[in-house]
């Protein structure tokens, strides 16, 4: 064969290979995508995890991606209505109610959700059907001032109405106020109005429902709640009693490492005991989940991912890395959750909150437009307190409101 032929097929040949692979389509990445909120403390953790899987599951490889909280709501919105969105994607069920009723999420097959605390998840069903998948849950207790009650003699409440009543001998006798209810933050009137069967449009403005705003009208009214009740938060209350102005707080277990750390003389004369209830005697409770957005490439890999992150073994090490309570049933069955040494204030209170969970029926269910609603709920609490009109007038106008965003 001619040399200079030769070279030209030589030539040609590397050309060729060359074009190939400059314009060779990109392969797709078939990761499934994880995203979570705010988690990057406990990256070893999440790490661990995903090794664990992808050695189970050689065929399925995990990308995980961390978000912002303060963005979370808006990324996660934009990607579901792209064509290329998360597999999976950790949220709190008020937006995941937001983007089910879009019809932005995949339906979880009940059958697949066995291994859940089955009153969690009754309460995180949407018109009878799953998507939000389970990851861990808070109940708050009372976490109270033992000093300041020892003063007056009286035991601390474990309903509403004995709280109101017991707010005038604390006050006189100690000179705190009994609480600062941060009833104007977020859905926490609406909480306390589902202890009484009251949460709901068609039944929040009947005398008995009017009767639990009036509850804390009169507190406030008659100076046995602070002012500042009106507007501030849990976190701001918090604070208050560091400072032992007020006797008692209900939150979450780790607010009590806040005290410990920030107020050890105050931490020193405080213990827990259960939420403060309403007259239907069930607990509420606070809860991080996972979506799978309908248009996600990998739904059934990101399903079985999500069930293995939350199984038994996954469930138990979070909860010991943090003050988060399990949603898996076996999990919720350690002794971790069932016992505590004496002195152990922190195990004291996830014993309790544990225990909380299986008492959480009818439990307070997000619904279309929550966000909305909460505002709304907020600010005629407001507008109670300062008496701006009869409570009566204000929550009638509230039920209507309530009931044009279910339309």
């Amino acid at each position: 064969m001619n040399k200079k032929f030769l070279t030209l097929i030589v030539s040609i040949f590397i050309l060729i290979t060359a074009v190939y692979f400059i314009f060779k389509p990109a392969k797709k990445d078939e990761s499934v995508v994880f995203w979570t909120l705010q988690m990057s403390d406990f990256s070893e953790y999440i790490n661990g995890v995903i090794s664990n899987f992808e050695a189970k599951n050689p065929d399925i490889k995990i990308k995980w991606i961390d978000v912002p909280f303060s963005e979370g709501e808006k990324r996660t919105l934009a990607s579901v209505m792209s064509d290329n969105p998360p597999d999976l994607v950790n949220l709190n069920p008020d937006f995941s109610s937001t983007l089910a009723h879009k019809g932005t999420l995949y339906e979880i097959p009940q059958n697949k959700l066995t291994q859940f605390n089955k009153e969690i998840l009754n309460s995180t069903k949407i018109n009878g059907k799953h998507f939000l998948i389970p990851w861990y849950a808070t109940s708050a207790v009372t976490i109270y001032n033992k000093e300041l009650f020892n003063k007056t003699g009286i035991a601390v409440p474990k309903k509403y109405s004995q709280l109101a009543s017991d707010a005038k001998i604390i006050k006189d006798k100690t000179g705190a106020f009994i609480t600062l209810p941060n009833i104007t933050e977020n859905d926490t009137m609406l909480k306390i109005l589902n202890k009484y069967g009251c949460s709901g449009s068609d039944v929040i403005s009947s005398d008995s429902c009017v009767e639990v705003f009036d509850l804390f009208k009169n507190l406030y009214t008659s100076g046995l709640i602070p002012k500042e009740t009106i507007t501030m938060t849990l976190q701001e209350a918090l604070e208050k009693y560091m400072s032992e102005n007020i006797a008692l707080i209900n939150a979450g277990a780790n607010y009590l490492n806040m005290i410990k750390e920030n107020a050890p003389s105050t931490y020193k004369v405080t213990d827990v005991a259960p939420q403060i209830k309403g007259e239907l005697g069930q607990n509420d409770f606070s809860l991080m989940n996972f979506v799978i957005p309908l248009r996600a490439k990998h739904k059934e890999k990101a399903l079985k991912f999500v069930l293995f992150l939350t199984n038994y073994e996954n469930q138990l090490e979070l909860a010991k890395l943090t003050n988060i309570l399990a949603v898996n049933d076996k999990t919720l069955d350690n002794d971790f959750y069932k016992k505590y040494s004496n002195g152990d204030l922190q195990g004291k209170a996830r014993v309790i909150s544990a225990a909380q969970l299986s008492q959480i029926e009818p439990s307070f269910k997000t619904r279309k437009n929550q966000k909305d609603i909460n505002n709304y709920v907020n600010y005629a609490v407001q507008d109670i307190l300062l008496n701006k009109s009869t409570s009566k007038n204000i929550i009638k106008k509230l039920s209507e409101n309530m009931n044009a965003l279910s339309r």
